[in-house]
């Protein structure tokens, strides 16, 4: 019994170290096969170029350009309000003439166009009728004037006679001025009456035609007239910019129909409110009309404050435009160059181009940066 005891502890020792070494032999087989751990790879700056010999690529100092700030807006180029007059009619009736027609060029006292008017008919009947009774008046006033001298009638009935010889002079003025009002000449009665330009300029408006009727006074004019020696250009400024605008700041506008002139005007009003579905403000530029400018015209206004900034300025050829922005090439020690966007504005003479933001004066700037970006591509 104890010999079976012990072969039987014998054999469970046996298999437990046969066990023991099936799993660590496990063991070194799964760790050997199991993946690496995985290594993250940092990239470097994307901005920064390194170069074999940097000296191939010469510097450029941005030197100082002093500007006053800009803002460009698009406007329209309509009449000066104050230049514009509207032509009236103050009788009623029928259109038989029309001697003017939209966008003529007229002078002050040209015929425009001749009304059929009851109203003139009328006006004809009251002022022969007041000349009539200032002429009895008159006769009347002369007899008693001749009896009171005589002491023939009393000082009363004198004094009764020359007020009605002064009432009916004054009949005689208000229906003659009534006459005149109408456009109708005292001396040759008729129906028709002459519409005339009340001032020299080019008819921006015309509401009539033949054989229609005009209503004396009416809110319809026949015609509008405007001088455009001098117009206004509208301009929508949004509302972040309006600080960069102000009243008599100097504008330099291009017209869309003429990109290659530019004249110059003057900030004459800023509009008090804001257009609540686009947040812009209308600001008003003074302009002498060079003769090209028409109403309606589109135009491109570029605002310049009466400050002068400082700005740097580099060769044009040190900017290089990629991706919709601009970029510039700084030094950045060795043989790198580290790649800078930039805002660039206007081009200067001497092949210099202005930097509003992203480099100062004294920066050194890879003189031509299109050769540069394109080594980097190779």
């Amino acid at each position: 019994m104890k010999r079976a005891a012990a072969i039987n502890l014998t054999f469970s020792l046996a298999a437990i170290l046969l066990l023991a070494g099936c799993s660590g032999d496990t063991s070194k087989n799964a760790a050997a096969e199991a993946p690496p751990p995985a290594q993250v790879e940092h990239e470097g700056d994307a901005s920064i170029v390194q170069v074999d010999h940097a000296a191939q690529f010469p510097l450029a100092t941005a030197a100082e350009y002093k500007a006053a700030p800009q803002l460009t807006a698009t406007g329209v180029v309509t009449p000066d309000i104050s230049r514009t007059v509207p032509v009236i009619s103050i009788a009623s009736g029928r259109v038989v003439e029309i001697r003017a027609r939209l966008g003529d060029t007229v002078k002050k006292g040209q015929l425009l166009l001749r009304v059929q008017s009851a109203d003139i008919a009328a006006a004809y009947s009251d002022y022969r009728k007041a000349v009539a009774d200032e002429l009895l008046a008159n006769t009347q006033f002369e007899r008693a004037k001749g009896l009171y001298d005589h002491g023939a009638i009393s000082l009363n009935d004198f004094q009764v006679a020359q007020g009605t010889e002064n009432k009916a002079k004054v009949d005689v003025e208000t229906t003659a001025e009534h006459l005149r009002v109408l456009g109708a000449p005292l001396d040759h009665p008729s129906g028709i009456v002459d519409i005339v330009a009340p001032v020299a300029g080019v008819i921006t408006d015309q509401q009539v035609t033949n054989a229609a009727g005009i209503q004396g006074l009416s809110s319809t004019n026949p015609f509008t007239i405007s001088d455009l020696t001098y117009v206004w250009i509208l301009c929508d400024v949004y509302e972040n910019d309006l600080s960069n605008v102000r009243q008599g700041d100097s504008a330099d506008v291009r017209l869309n129909a003429y990109p290659d002139q530019v004249v110059t005007g003057r900030v004459s009003n800023i509009g008090a409110v804001l257009d609540p579905n686009i947040r812009t403000a209308k600001v008003r530029i003074e302009v002498k009309n060079s003769g090209k400018m028409r109403p309606g015209m589109f135009v491109t206004a570029t605002f310049r404050g009466q400050t002068k900034e400082s700005h740097a300025s580099v060769p044009a050829s040190a900017i290089l435009h990629l991706h919709d922005r601009d970029w510039a090439y700084l030094p950045a020690g060795g043989n790198k160059f580290k790649r800078v966007a930039i805002v660039s504005g206007e081009i200067l003479p001497n092949n210099m181009q202005e930097v509003i933001s992203g480099l100062k004066p004294g920066d050194q700037v890879v003189s031509n940066a299109l050769v540069l970006q394109n080594t980097v591509e190779q």
